[in-house]
C-alpha cells in the first residue's frame, strides 16, 4: 500500500497537503516539531498514493509518497 512520509522537521504547518488530500486520510498532529510548530501526518490508512498532498507542499522535500 503506499503511504505518504513526512519529513516533520521540514513541516511549515500550513495544512495544504491536508485541505488537498481527496482521501481526507491526512491530519495536523497534536506534536510539536523542532521548530515548535505542529507538523502534517499520515492518519495511518486511506493513501492511494495519488501525490496530491506532495504537489500542494510548498516546502520541497517535506512530504514523499512510497509505494511498495
Amino acid at each position: 500500500m503506499p503511504k505518504p512520509v513526512f519529513e516533520v522537521d521540514s513541516c511549515k504547518g500550513c495544512g495544504r497537503c491536508v485541505s488537498a488530500c481527496p482521501r481526507k486520510c491526512l491530519e495536523m498532529k497534536s506534536e510539536l516539531n523542532s521548530a515548535g510548530i505542529k507538523p502534517a501526518g499520515y492518519k495511518g490508512e486511506g493513501c492511494v498514493g495519488c501525490g496530491i498532498c506532495f504537489y500542494n507542499c510548498p516546502e520541497p522535500y517535506a512530504i514523499r509518497v512510497e509505494k511498495d
